[in-house]
């Protein structure tokens, strides 16, 4: 009796298995999909897919592809391997996704133009083309909660500062017990520029550092530092930006 039950329940999970399996991802989608997020061109399973486009808040990205890591089940997460492309460029990270709702990228690897998230950053004409190297980065409640890895940007453009390149600048996130925090600072920027940014738990942000012109600093952009107050004995201005997200 005992070995016939022991069949059945091994029937049974066989069965549910090859149900999540097979079960169609666009099924799923229509299932669970949000006003937030447009998808298009499903096809495969909850298990292993790919869509042919996906959309949120201005951020556009084609042939996503995703893979289930049935092993992380048993830790109570669901997580994926998961690969897209941008207009250009790549994104690539293991994404998983707890009991709670928390949403963790580890080995996060993309190139992306900045373009895709003019919309969401809220600076019309933003330009330029970002590396990204995280080792983690966890959302909790769509909050950023860790952040630890490397942010590059090449070729920066920002028309409401100067139309042309702003160059290169680079931010290293770690991630503390009141936050997370950043050293921000140019590689081959038309500015000096170092300082801190800080991301607080409660969505808030706060960067404090100190911007120098450069011989090649445009005189545009050098009107507009003027603006940050009086320069210091180095000839240095505070620049302090604050806000939420």
């Amino acid at each position: 009796m005992q070995r016939k039950r022991g069949l059945i329940l091994v029937g049974v999970l066989t069965t549910i298995v090859a149900l999540v399996v097979s079960f169609p991802a666009r099924v799923a989608y229509q299932w669970v999909s949000s006003p937030l997020v447009a998808m298009g061109g499903i096809s495969g399973s909850v298990w292993s897919g790919k869509a042919r486009e996906f959309t949120t808040n201005g951020v556009y990205l084609r042939d996503i592809e995703w893979r289930i890591q049935p092993l992380r089940l048993f830790t109570g997460k669901i997580a994926y391997s998961v690969s897209a492309s941008p207009v250009s460029g790549f994104f690539q990270s293991d994404i998983a996704i707890g009991l709670d709702g928390t949403t963790t990228l580890t080995d996060l690897s993309a190139a992306v133009p900045l373009q895709i998230v003019e919309r969401a950053a809220k600076v019309p004409g933003l330009r330029g083309q970002a590396s990204l190297q995280f080792e983690r980065v966890q959302l909790v409640k769509g909050r950023a909660a860790a952040m630890d890895g490397t942010v590059s940007i090449a070729d920066l453009v920002v028309p409401i500062v100067h139309r042309g390149s702003l160059g290169g600048y680079k931010a290293e996130f770690f991630t503390q017990n009141n936050g997370i925090v950043a050293s921000v600072e140019d590689t081959d920027g038309v500015i000096d520029l170092a300082g801190s940014l800080q991301i607080k738990p409660d969505a808030t942000y706060s960067f404090v550092g100190q911007v120098l012109a450069k011989p090649n600093t445009p005189d545009a952009v050098i009107q507009q530092m003027r603006f940050l107050g009086p320069a210091n004995e180095r000839g240095q201005r505070e620049l302090r930006l604050e806000g939420a997200y």
